[in-house]
């Protein structure tokens, strides 16, 4: 299986309000249904750690199903991320 790490990040950036992805395959491209994402969104503001999180999952949906075994995903606000 071979996944385009930006049609993940296009993905997520299209379902989640003034999204910025970056997907990364942490083991190589070898390993490539383990991917790590870093998600930065105003979205994300107010929300639990667990929300950001299901939003970001709810955004890949199709994906998680058959094409992404694992995903290690960091979820911030503008604001946390910049600090």
């Amino acid at each position: 299986m071979n996944i385009d790490l930006s049609d993940i990040e296009t993905r997520i950036e299209r379902e989640i309000d003034d999204a910025e992805a970056t997907v990364t395959q942490p083991r190589g491209p070898e390993d490539d249904d383990h991917l790590a994402a870093r998600v930065v969104s105003p979205a994300f503001e107010g929300e639990t750690l667990v929300d950001q999180h299901e939003m970001v999952y709810d955004a890949l949906e199709e994906y998680m199903t058959d094409e992404i075994h694992a995903l290690e995903l960091k979820t911030y606000t503008p604001e946390q991320h910049d600090a």
